[in-house]
């Protein structure tokens, strides 16, 4: 079995975590945060495995730039 590095943003939202995967535009959530990150796993094999070849190239994104901002902002 072949095995392939995708992204996976995961914030807390609601007494619990969601987790995205931007490359697919795929989500999932958990409870915890390897929860959250199992389940994405998951939804993404499962996609894998069932959506055709030209859904997959269509919804694949090969440039994902995760970065951190600076932004001045007004705090009282």
């Amino acid at each position: 079995m072949d095995y392939q590095k995708f992204t996976a943003v995961i914030e807390r939202e609601n007494g619990g975590y969601v987790s995205l995967c931007p490359e697919f535009d795929i989500a999932s959530q958990g409870d915890t945060v390897e929860e959250a990150k199992a389940n994405l796993t998951e939804a993404i094999e499962l996609f894998l495995e069932t959506a055709d070849e030209t859904e997959i190239k269509s919804r694949f994104r090969t440039e994902i730039f995760i970065t951190q901002l600076e932004v001045a902002a007004l705090v009282d």
